[in-house]
């Protein structure tokens, strides 16, 4: 005998449902697809299904923790500096005996996918571009193997050294030194910042690099007067053999005298400018030619290619902290200002360390606004359903697909090392509209088939009606998701630049659509036969 309105046989045979009202047009049953058959194992076993969203939950959770956070994703691509000094030497010379050398022994390296050159006084730059998906270290390797096999093709005193394992996203802090007291000039303050702060930073965990930028590098300049050398008939190579060989250490031997050992050796570092004064150049007849006979030695700046400027008010030092690849910018950031503010007790009365450039406040403020944006929407969802279905329960069984989604999109971004930025972070403001489709559906067939049993329905046939309702809509709502989930992969057809701009946006989407597919034929149904209790108005009243 049927139950109000034809809807449930209250028979069973074989422990399925009899009924001729889900027939489709092929003649077979709806109930008999593998959804249907993943919606009644779900209720079958109930027990693994909310230990396995437990778990969801938990390793989401955490995966939240742990994720990189960012302002932008990463749209650099895999490339590797190269940078060789050849000091005095013009751009022609550079190009020729550095540059061109170095390009052509680095385009055979495998997966490269362009070099580039570029040549200055003094200086030569080589870019090596790999492709999109190459590790970053086993890029640096394969160029470090190459520069090992350049051997004598490079002039004497032009040395290749490859930049820092970073992107051009790395910059993360900025500071300058300033000096309150108008005591100490550029150069104290570049000492200060080359010899104490740099070396400090560098140890911080995810610092690859810490640039000294503006103020003076300290050297011995040696300024030769052109009419000694003439009278004391000195060429310049011999000044430059004997500045060269003056300063070092030079090993002896061990003399043992008695039971007690001596080691002999000679040091002549140079100490000051009155060391390099006394650096014999040639000795005539017994009578020493030094070097302060031939020219004056002072203590001035290196020569600079640039300046720092703050506010206008006049030059200073600066350290620009690059972050290492892969590193959470947030967390370099706040390990940095930590570390400066314990260094900032050991500079010089007067000598203030101030920031210039933060990220963190920007990747804190971009995060913030999408998550303030996901909890509003998370909340208006929640109360059209409630407004919709007018059961508390109900509509928190249409929820929970929400947090559980997001979260399983965080497990798998926290995996293939996608970080939290705008873009991936949009990517769920874009699905978390239509995550919920799936179990809304579900959960008001489901209401609409309890709303017309007679109060005194035994609660066995009420569970019967539920995973029959749930086994109606279970297929057509998921594969309808399964649709939206995939609208997004043409996005993974693009390359380069916009490729690295979109995919975080497309895999976020995906995960979190793919999980509240999921979610709708496993958990939902579950939590209809433990929520889905008490009266349940008709919808005609709603």
């Amino acid at each position: 005998m049927l139950s109000k309105a034809g809807l449930i046989p209250d028979t069973i045979i074989e422990g399925r449902a009899v009924t001729d009202m889900h027939d489709d047009l092929s003649g077979r049953d709806p109930s008999q697809s593998t959804i249907a058959r993943l919606i009644e194992w779900s209720v079958n076993n109930q027990l693994i299904v909310l230990v396995l969203a437990a778990t969801l939950a938990i390793t989401g959770w955490l995966a939240v923790r742990n994720t990189p956070l960012d302002a932008i994703p990463d749209l650099t691509d895999t490339q590797i500096i190269i940078r060789t000094d050849f000091p005095g030497q013009s751009p022609q010379i550079v190009e020729d005996l550095v540059t061109y050398p170095l390009s052509t022994n680095l385009l055979g390296l495998p997966r490269t996918k362009d070099v580039r050159g570029a040549s200055m006084f003094g200086t030569s730059f080589v870019y090596v571009i790999f492709e999109d998906d190459v590790d970053l270290y086993w890029a640096r390797s394969r160029v470090v193997e190459a520069l090992s096999r350049l051997g004598n093709q490079l002039p004497a005193g032009a040395t290749p050294r490859i930049g820092p394992d970073a992107t051009g996203v790395g910059w993360v802090y900025q500071y300058v030194l300033v000096d309150k007291t108008g005591t100490r000039d550029l150069a104290e303050l570049r000492s200060l910042q080359d010899w104490f702060l740099k070396l400090e930073l560098a140890g911080v965990e995810g610092v690859s690099e810490v640039a000294s930028v503006g103020g003076f590098e300290r050297e011995y300049q040696v300024l030769i007067d052109p009419n000694r050398l003439r009278a004391f008939d000195v060429p310049i190579t011999k000044i430059s053999a004997a500045v060269k060989a003056a300063s070092g250490e030079v090993g002896g031997r061990v003399l043992e005298q008695g039971e007690t050992e001596y080691v002999i050796r000679s040091s002549g570092y140079v100490q000051n400018t009155e060391d390099l004064k006394q650096i014999v150049i040639y000795a005539d007849n017994g009578t020493p030619v030094t070097l302060g006979d031939v020219a004056r030695i002072i203590e001035g700046p290196a020569l600079r290619r640039g300046i720092v400027e703050l506010n206008g008010e006049g030059e200073t030092v600066a350290g620009v902290v690059i972050m290492r690849d892969g590193e959470n910018a947030l967390e370099v950031a706040e390990r940095v200002k930590e570390k400066l503010a314990v260094l900032q007790r050991g500079l010089p009365e007067g000598v203030e360390i101030q920031t210039v450039y933060d990220r963190a406040p920007l990747i804190e403020g971009a995060v913030s606004y999408l998550e303030h944006k996901l909890v509003e929407e998370g909340i208006a969802v929640a109360l059209v359903t409630l407004l919709f279905l007018l059961h508390v329960r109900a509509a928190f069984v249409s929820i929970i697909t929400l947090p559980l989604g997001v979260l399983g999109a965080f497990l798998i971004m926290s995996a293939q090392g996608v970080t939290a930025n705008i873009m991936s972070l949009g990517g769920i403001a874009i699905a978390i509209g239509a995550m919920v489709d799936a179990s809304i559906v579900m959960v008001e067939n489901a209401s609409r088939r309890l709303s017309d049993l007679p109060d005194d329905t035994p609660q066995s046939h009420r569970r019967r009606v539920i995973l029959q309702a749930a086994k109606e809509v279970g297929p057509g709502v998921f594969f309808s998701l399964l649709i939206i989930t995939v609208s997004f992969l043409p996005v993974f057809a693009l390359t380069g630049e916009s490729y690295r701009l979109f995919s975080p946006l497309a895999f976020t989407k995906t995960y979190a659509m793919a999980f509240a597919a999921i979610l709708s034929v496993t958990l939902v149904p579950v939590l209809m036969l433990w929520l889905l209790r008490g009266r349940i108005a008709p919808e005609e009243r709603n």
